[in-house]
């Protein structure tokens, strides 16, 4: 896309924001003083410990030399001991990768994230080496919404039966002996129909099943990415008007700004989790193991 073409698009879009028209230059004042705003977000302190993170990445078309490309856009959601969402970063990347998503947490360390003791995300190989590279002391849960969606991939496509449903509601369970004692039923149930799928999931469901470890109440909300796919929703939402970003920084600057926007409407909120939880849980723990 042409640089006028580019900066009509914007200048369109803009007027359609304001509700009026605007010039060029009024674009990129507007522009100069909304960078500094986002920057500031992107890089500042992270004082508190952050006990959950949620991990996860979506994708913006981009033109970069004249060729339309597919950025990633990785994301990270933290909960403090408050139990308050924030935004901790937004950042584009060439794609989803170890290297990318190292980089990613390696900057959010260095910008003071500490204190992870439980991080979710999708099964994406390069994420989960890199949560396993920085953030060591981190328990992770592997979001169980995507895998039963993998699951899908392991029994016919026509398959209509309760089988599924079975499966998912092992996630209802109170604690991991009581999904540990239904998985086997569900095994014995339906090995004989789906062997590559019971075969698959006995393999891998573990990893689904960190959430146990967590207060009770926090279960519902930290089995999944679901939090951080609501907000992929409403960036979705709005950069659909763009479809495709005239170049990298444009993608980004919109997507950061829509984070900000929502990360000072949850601190404007009522805190999201019950931390006190956690803490008795851990407190409860530590007197069992001494």
């Amino acid at each position: 896309m042409p640089a006028t073409s580019a900066s009509r698009k914007v200048k369109a879009i803009t007027e359609e924001l304001c509700g009026h028209s605007v010039s060029a230059s009024t674009i990129s004042r507007i522009n100069k003083r909304l960078d500094k705003t986002l920057t500031a977000f992107a890089t500042r302190r992270l004082e508190e410990p952050t006990p959950y993170l949620i991990l996860d990445a979506r994708y913006e078309k981009v033109r970069e030399a004249g060729v339309i490309r597919s950025r990633a856009v990785l994301i990270a959601i933290g909960i403090n001991w408050e139990g308050r969402r924030q935004i901790l970063a937004v950042e584009l990347a060439q794609r989803e990768s170890r290297s990318s998503w190292k980089e990613f947490l390696t900057t959010l360390r260095d910008r003071g994230l500490h204190g992870v003791e439980y991080v979710v995300s999708d099964d994406h190989d390069g994420l989960r080496r890199a949560i396993q590279e920085v953030l060591t002391d981190s328990a992770w849960q592997r979001c169980y919404v995507h895998f039963l969606r993998n699951a899908l991939d392991h029994i016919p496509r026509k398959a209509d039966d309760d089988c599924l449903q079975e499966l998912r509601w092992l996630y209802d369970r109170r604690n991991v002996d009581e999904a540990r004692s239904d998985l086997a039923a569900w095994i014995g149930r339906w090995h004989t129909k789906y062997p590559k799928l019971t075969d698959w999931v006995e393999e891998n469901i573990e990893q689904t099943w960190t959430f146990y470890r967590l207060p009770h109440r926090h279960h519902k909300h930290m089995k999944s990415t679901n939090m951080l796919e609501r907000l992929n929703e409403e960036i979705r939402r709005r950069t659909y008007v763009v479809r495709i970003f005239p170049n990298a920084a444009s993608c980004l600057r919109l997507v950061r700004a829509l984070a900000v926007e929502t990360h000072e409407n949850w601190l404007e909120q009522s805190r999201y989790l019950n931390m006190d939880l956690l803490k008795e849980l851990k407190k409860e723990q530590l007197r069992q193991a001494a």
